[in-house]
């Protein structure tokens, strides 16, 4: 009966994180020890304090449906965070409260896209910006990288893909997969590029901006000129662990905003009023309250790198921030073990959890086909056994 399907549903691809971790989940289910390395989620439980404004919003009764765009008081919670860590003045109206950063991307793509606009990804991309874009009709142009600049958009790459029919670029840091952040002079002369060539608007998804090992983080919108063709993604999963309460939001100018808002009233409403409540409480907190993951991930992040630095046809570099090892495997395509052949690194991947049991997401999902992303959000014992189980499985290739 798939025939019946629309074009659209048939043409949406399915997000590769997602079906590495069903492919793991199934395996996990037959009794096999799979260690996941394939999902962007923190291991560490939500902070208590987010707990108990949770509890408190229930006993006080926040249970009916909310205001589409959130909650007047959560949406001035957010502008009060954005002024303290962005030094970006939002009025609560242009704030928009999503069940999770990704509804949120994809409100604003089908308030600015039309068929046949053009839409910037610099590689590596979060796997689902590309499939956001062709949904809407736009035409994704891919702005390629490579491990030997730490994944980082060059600016004369940037100038030269812009074109008259450039409506948007979206654009993460740190960065989904590969932990790439930028210096404030580095970002600023990407700001100069987009200054100096007007008409086109700006996602910046910082979404991992409280996972960053280098210091300061530096907004885009913040850079002269940019404000009011900026949009601010952000929200609560990753930074304080939250990533099952599915809350995110933007800072927008008001008309993106208020477009947003329609589009949202007509697909979910407004999003968990109960989850709204702890993420008010989350962001109303000092950045230092969650340093301690911060710390963790960064002593992994020295962790797993050793590790994978010892693999045969691993090539590394040093994420500045997320959870995430993006590592050039292409030095083992075209070798083979038995029935595997490793002519990318789709094949790879396969190959590591069915010889390793474990889970991984080829780099071709972000844009970046030498690459396999592994996240390292769990515990520096099953990043070893990674490491140690990895290692066999590729001494098993020719």
């Amino acid at each position: 009966m798939e025939q019946h399907l629309s074009d659209r549903a048939k043409n949406l691809a399915e997000s590769a994180t997602i079906a590495m971790s069903r492919k793991s989940r199934e395996l996990k289910e037959q009794g096999i020890d799979v260690i996941s390395l394939s999902l962007g989620e923190p291991d560490f439980n939500t902070p208590d304090f987010i707990k108990e404004a949770a509890k408190k919003a229930i006993d006080e009764n926040f249970s009916k449906y909310p205001p589409v765009n959130g909650y007047k008081e959560v949406r001035e919670a957010i502008a009060n965070k954005f002024k303290r860590d962005n030094q970006l003045d939002y009025h609560p109206d242009q704030i928009v409260i999503s069940t999770g950063a990704k509804q949120s991307i994809m409100n604003v793509v089908l308030s600015l896209v039309n068929p046949g606009d053009e839409v910037i990804l610099p590689a590596p991309y979060w796997v689902s910006y590309y499939e956001m874009v062709k949904f809407a009709g736009g035409i994704p142009i891919v702005v390629d990288s490579s491990i030997e600049v730490d994944f980082k958009l060059q600016p004369e790459a940037l100038k030269k893909a812009i074109s008259p029919k450039t409506k948007l670029m979206i654009f993460s840091y740190p960065c989904n997969p590969s932990g790439t952040s930028y210096t404030k002079a580095e970002l600023g002369a990407i700001a100069e590029v987009i200054k100096n060539n007007q008409g086109f608007y700006i996602i910046a998804d910082e979404i991992y901006e409280h996972i960053n090992f280098f210091g300061e983080h530096n907004s885009l919108a913040a850079y002269d000129g940019l404000f009011e063709r900026t949009i601010t993604v952000n929200g609560v999963s990753k930074g304080f662990a939250m990533t099952g309460w599915r809350i995110g939001y933007i800072g927008a100018p008001l008309w993106i905003a208020k477009a947003c808002t329609k589009i949202q009233g007509q697909f979910t409403s407004g999003a968990n009023g109960i989850a709204q409540k702890a993420a008010e409480k989350a962001v109303a907190e000092p950045p230092s309250s969650i340093n301690y993951m911060k710390e963790a991930f960064e002593q992994r992040r020295k962790t797993f790198k050793a590790g994978l630095d010892t693999l045969p046809g691993f090539k590394t570099n040093l994420p500045e921030g997320a959870f995430y090892m993006f590592p050039d495997v292409s030095d083992l395509f075209g070798k083979s073990s038995g029935n595997h052949v490793i002519n990318n690194a789709d094949d790879l991947a396969m190959y590591f959890l069915a010889e390793a049991h474990v889970a991984t997401v080829s780099g071709g999902a972000f844009g970046c086909p030498n690459n396999l992303r592994l996240s390292y959000a769990t515990s520096e014992n099953e990043l070893n056994e990674a490491v140690k189980r990895l290692k066999a499985a590729i001494e098993k290739l020719n």
